[in-house]
């Protein structure tokens, strides 16, 4: 039986173990030993308690995996890919950290690697989709409308972190890059407000983020946006934190003591921004992909929504984030994808027998993708 090795017992990296110990051998690495005891309580696996930055126990431990699954917070991401890719690992990663990953695909290559990075919800299947299409037709405009949210709204922020918070926080601070006219421009964080309705829950308000990444160089579509959701006045109460300087990384002197209000903030919110255990909360997202296929304008509409599954406690985002992760992880393991060197989702999609096979493991995992498909008027 195969083995993979997933690095992070988080909330994303527990759901893909999890999921993956149905088929495979299943190791899981962490420095949270209290997280892989919760776990190892659901499952037979193994666990290792290892901090990742210690990079020469990493090749040990992982030395006779047939893949490796990265589910680390997004500041530590690149190092631990870099790391598994010179260890000359097949990967796939959820990490989604700042640094350009191609700075890696010769070093994969060169070490005959597949290594598959952002591939969850968005970046990764909204990837995945605009790949498939980007084939079959001229696309035109490609809109990502995506959140994670609490059911239970709380005064003031009414949200809960679905992922690291610390990631969440880079959402905010982080300039947003789109696509107009085929060149890529640079919006502020939080900018172009739009109201959009979801019949589950209501209106949701949407802004700008930098969610396009590998997207900008990967595909040629002259407009592309990638947009965050949250409840409608949220980001007001964000834009007062961020131009009261909370989110600033600069070092400001407090009675004598250095102290960087970036991290008084975290430190603050992160308690008010934790899900609880049994937390409800849900994933919608709107894709919106127009264009001309067989000289008919055309527009495709993919809405998601999911939520907490009771039954097997798992979250929304980690269940929509987690299981794209190891259908890719399943495509490479089982000789399905074998493209070498860095690879975003957006490759996958382009195989169609790839991008079948997600969605059908999605399905198979109650999460469903409400294709639309209206024609438009010359």
């Amino acid at each position: 039986m195969k083995k993979v090795t997933v690095l992070g017992a988080g909330m994303v990296g527990s759901a893909i173990a999890l999921d993956l110990i149905a088929d495979y051998r299943v190791q899981v690495i962490d420095a949270d030993q209290k997280k892989l005891s919760v776990l190892k309580k659901k499952a037979e696996l193994q666990t290792v308690c290892l901090n990742l930055k210690n990079k020469n126990p990493l090749k040990e431990i992982i030395h006779d995996s047939d893949l490796v699954i990265g589910a680390v917070p997004g500041f530590m991401g690149f190092e631990v890919l870099k790391s598994v890719i010179e260890y000359g690992k097949n990967i796939v990663d959820i990490s989604f950290f700042e640094e350009d990953a191609f700075l890696l695909n010769e070093l994969a290559k060169e070490k005959q690697v597949t290594a598959i990075i952002d591939c969850g919800v968005a970046p990764g299947m909204m990837n995945v989709i605009l790949g498939y299409y980007n084939q079959i037709m001229k696309v035109n405009e490609f809109v990502t409308y995506v959140g994670g949210l609490p059911f239970k709204r709380k005064w003031p922020y009414q949200y809960k972190a679905p992922f690291s918070p610390t990631d969440v926080i880079e959402i905010y601070t982080r300039p947003a890059r789109i696509v107009e006219q085929g060149n890529i421009i640079i919006k502020p964080p939080l900018s172009d407000s739009e109201y959009l309705d979801f019949e589950e829950v209501g209106t949701l308000e949407a802004f700008n983020t930098d969610g396009l990444r590998s997207l900008l160089h990967t595909v040629k579509v002259p407009y592309m946006k990638e947009k965050t959701l949250r409840y409608p006045g949220h980001i007001d109460y964000i834009k007062v934190l961020k131009a009261s300087g909370f989110f600033d990384e600069n070092t400001v002197q407090v009675d004598g003591h250095p102290i960087k209000p970036i991290d008084l903030t975290t430190r603050l919110l992160f308690p008010l921004w934790k899900l609880e255990d049994g937390e409800e909360e849900f994933t919608a997202m709107r894709i919106i992909i127009k264009g001309e296929k067989e000289n008919n304008q055309v527009e495709y509409l993919y809405d998601l929504f999911d939520r907490y599954n009771v039954k097997t406690s798992v979250s929304s985002m980690a269940r929509t984030t987690g299981y794209t992760c190891t259908a890719a992880a399943r495509l490479v393991l089982e000789g399905g994808f074998t493209r070498q060197g860095i690879c975003p989702p957006e490759y996958l999609g382009e195989n169609k027998e790839c991008f079948d096979f997600i969605m059908k493991e999605l399905t198979k995992r109650g999460i469903h993708y409400k294709l639309t498909v209206n024609e438009m008027s010359q």
